[in-house]
């Protein structure tokens, strides 16, 4: 029989979403996953380690087949406990795959991203202008961050008509359930612990625990029945149905 396939513009992601309900209709491995296509991504988190707490292995997985932009719009740089923490997300993120040309920061200061609410709408709508980006990951809309919290606002009236998923931070956020889950490999889940290793400035920080790490992997892995996945929120999924043979 033909199988369905949801996808957008461009190419690359594999996921599984859905209610538990339509995932049982489709138990076969070769319709059990949703084909997501994208071939120009965009990653926003607020400051540096974000992206890399919140999509650490996909990026691994999609860098180097796809053109991913990551943006942090904070440096952190006013805090001189964290005059480091620029040097540590470039290694981070090479090790990921991503260049130091695809790696920019915003203008913004930490922890008062309500007060540039608007600043940070027109940022990013000359970010959409320029990038074209076919899908976004951004902070999930369960963040009780304020700086996490405005930015995804922000993003959401900025990209409209573009899909949106929300990236979990587990220190900042509350009430977060994956419904979107893409499965990962052994190679992604290692070079996302190797990514966060790069950041000493956090290396006593719980949340940067390898073990942590690997085990919130291993729980969005058993929900998409899988040994590893990173899991989103869905902020809005744009696309189209098709029949493929």
């Amino acid at each position: 029989m033909p199988k369905q396939t949801w996808h957008g513009p461009g190419q690359l992601l594999d996921g599984v979403a859905g209610t538990s309900e339509a995932k049982a209709d489709t138990q076969t491995e070769t319709a059990n996953g949703m084909q997501f296509y994208g071939r120009r991504i965009l990653f926003l988190g607020a400051h540096p380690d974000d992206i890399e707490l919140g999509c650490g292995a996909l990026i691994h997985h999609v860098a180097r087949l796809s053109e991913v932009t990551c943006v942090t719009l904070s440096d952190n740089q006013q805090n001189p406990e964290l005059k480091h923490v620029v040097s540590e997300q470039r290694k981070s993120m090479g090790i990921l795959g991503v260049s130091p040309d695809c790696t920019r920061y915003g203008p913004f200061e930490t922890r008062v991203f309500p007060q540039a609410r608007q600043e940070i709408l027109e940022y990013f709508l000359r970010l959409r202008n320029e990038l074209r980006p076919e899908i976004i990951f951004v902070h999930s809309n369960e963040d009780v961050h304020q700086d996490h919290l405005t930015m995804t606002q922000e993003a959401l009236r900025a990209f409209r008509g573009i899909t949106l998923l929300g990236f979990d931070v587990v220190r900042s956020s509350y009430g977060f359930f994956p419904h979107f889950l893409v499965e990962v490999s052994e190679a992604d889940v290692a070079a996302k612990i190797e990514a966060l290793a790069q950041y000493e400035t956090y290396r006593d920080k719980y949340y940067f625990n390898s073990e942590l790490t690997r085990s919130i992997m291993i729980r969005h892995g058993a929900l998409a029945e899988k040994d590893y996945a990173e899991g989103f929120d869905i902020l809005r999924i744009v696309g189209r149905f098709e029949v493929c043979e």
